[in-house]
């Protein structure tokens, strides 16, 4: 009975109890201070500043001069286009605008002429009056000793008054024929602005077809090929400013109540870290995620270019005093779980409930059941079906 007694303590002892090597296992130190509640995500840097540049009209892609990934300028050509039609168009345009512009010297020179003309009218009208005035003088004159008749005179003295009315009708025809001149200039000269303006308008679309960047930056995509046929509207390349980025991140569903707009953000480039803040929050949810917004400094490290992959850490708040550790695996925030605490010696471990806080990437706080110093086992040990553990 006795050895029953014995060996069903030893076997029960056994059965409450696992040997585990040091190496196999990852242990975690409690300590207290500060630590930020984060929440992870990753996406990429986009360009803050962009520009889609299309075609203004129906053309074929004659040369492509840069290719995607290529530092541009806002004068380099990206791609040369052809439209045989819009060249005829803007020759034709010139050619119209040439024969307004002969037009309008054409009317300048035959209002030359019509001027001319009445003023050779008026100055013969001058000429009469003088005759007529000098010979109007002698008559009355003569009219007195009977040289003279009443009626010659009376019909000097009506030719006098008839020419010096002609002359000024012929001022007044003059001075309205300036004016008519003027506003004939006028209507031809709106003429020609407006078959300038047809041509600036077919040159400028002409011109569009040298396709130029717009703005520094870097030549993120060309979406046509040699040779092809573009439509009015269809894209052609894809513009980004190289310097002035932002951070597109996506960040779990479950925790995108956490984030707020203006938190602090650290940027992992793989080579660098840059700090940001969120600046816009989608409302949209899409394959269980949330896309946020970050904004950048000015001046960013050589390491950030469009288009990287980055990852990213939301500080969304900050944990003052408290007592934390590195979280075990599969642990939640907010729960209570029972871990291995190991005693000073570090060669024994007992079943420990704890009652865990807020989560962060890396910690976990703890409410209760330890102190500073303690040492757990945070590996994954749910399937250890035991109290304790040696460890060797």
């Amino acid at each position: 009975m006795l050895l029953f007694t014995v060996l069903a303590i030893n076997f029960n002892n056994s059965f409450n109890n696992r040997t585990l090597a040091r190496k196999d296992i990852l242990i975690a130190t409690v300590q207290q201070g500060d630590i930020d509640i984060s929440i992870d995500g990753y996406g990429t840097l986009k360009s803050a500043n962009m520009q889609l540049l299309t075609a203004l009209t129906k053309a074929t892609v004659k040369q492509i001069r840069l290719k995607p990934g290529a530092l541009v300028t806002k004068n380099s050509i990206i791609v040369q286009l052809e439209n045989p039609e819009l060249e005829q168009l803007v020759t034709n345009a010139q050619q119209a605008l040439a024969q307004q512009q002969a037009n309008l010297r054409q009317l300048k020179l035959n209002q030359q002429r019509e001027i001319l003309n009445e003023n050779a009218v008026l100055a013969e009208l001058n000429a009469l009056f003088k005759t007529a005035k000098l010979k109007r003088s002698a008559q009355q004159k003569l009219i007195v000793n009977g040289i003279v008749s009443q009626l010659s005179y009376q019909e000097t003295v009506l030719n006098e008054q008839q020419l010096k009315q002609r002359i000024s009708i012929a001022k007044q025809r003059i001075t309205q024929l300036g004016l008519v001149h003027k506003e004939a200039i006028n209507i031809q000269q709106q003429r020609i602005k407006q078959q300038q303006g047809q041509l600036n308008i077919a040159q400028k679309r002409l011109n569009r077809l040298t396709v130029t960047a717009g703005f520094n930056g870097v030549l993120q995509r060309l979406s046509v090929e040699l040779g092809q046929s573009l439509n009015a509207g269809q894209e052609i390349a894809l513009i980004g400013s190289v310097t002035d980025l932002i951070a597109l991140i996506k960040i779990p569903q479950s925790q995108a109540q956490q984030v707020k707009i203006g938190q602090k953000v650290n940027i992992d480039t793989r080579q660098n870290i840059i700090v940001g803040k969120v600046v816009r929050i989608d409302p949209i949810v899409k394959d269980n995620s949330v896309e946020v917004e970050i904004a950048l400094p000015k001046h960013l490290p050589s390491s950030a270019r469009p288009e990287q992959n980055i990852d990213a850490m939301i500080i969304a708040k900050t944990l003052k005093n408290i007592h934390y550790m590195q979280h075990p695996a599969n642990v939640k925030a907010n729960s209570k779980v029972a871990l291995f605490k190991l005693n000073s010696a570090n060669t024994q471990a007992y079943k420990t409930v704890l009652d865990l806080g807020e989560k962060s990437a890396r910690f976990i706080e703890i409410k209760s059941g330890t102190q500073v110093g303690d040492n757990f086992i945070i590996s994954d040990l749910t399937n250890y079906k035991v109290s304790q553990l040696t460890i060797n």
